[in-house]
């Protein structure tokens, strides 16, 4: 989620892929602690292990 230069309304909203958060540009720290991981942003990189790992145990249940 962007804020407009005015702050008066959202220009865009951007969520973590894994978690559902909302990410905001306000902060260059927040913007550091994103990670991009198979053409997608996630939040942190917590939130692209945790997506991996829900991957592998959907994989070895239906095979």
């Amino acid at each position: 989620m962007k804020f407009s230069a005015n702050g008066y309304y959202i220009e865009s909203y951007q969520k973590c892929p894994n978690c559902g958060v909302l990410m905001y540009a306000n902060s260059e720290e927040d913007r550091k602690k994103r990670v991009e991981h198979e053409d997608k942003t996630y939040c942190s990189q917590r939130c692209v292990d945790w997506s991996i790992a829900r991957e592998k145990r959907r994989a070895s249940a239906a095979g």
